[in-house]
């Protein structure tokens, strides 16, 4: 396992425990068994994203499809997991405000 293999898998660690209801589909869809699967779910969520326009679809499946297709596809490793730790640094401070307030109310 290479280092940008391994810090690919951190981030979807992290997105696990920032997302509680992604833990199962994450989990199953990055096992290993799950290869010949993965590939044509990532290059079909990456073609929908192109259909923003309708329904359902849209620009929010462009970076699931890059998260899924980096697990095997080895170039994409490191400057995908070098996204998602910019997206997590950034959206961190509005998470924690997010979950203050849910407290607040509580």
């Amino acid at each position: 396992m290479t280092k940008q293999d391994r810090r690919l898998l951190r981030q979807f660690n992290a997105l696990q425990t920032q997302f509680p209801l992604l833990k199962r589909p994450i989990r199953t869809i990055m096992s290993d068994g799950w290869g010949m699967f993965r590939i044509p779910l990532a290059i079909t969520l990456i073609i929908l994203s192109f259909f923003s326009f309708l329904p359902m679809l849209g620009l929010w499946m462009l970076p699931v499809g890059l998260l899924v297709l980096a697990r095997d596809f080895e170039p994409l490793q490191g400057p995908v997991s070098g996204v998602v730790i910019r997206v997590r640094r950034r959206l961190g401070p509005w998470m924690r405000k997010g979950r203050k307030k849910q407290n607040n109310r509580l």
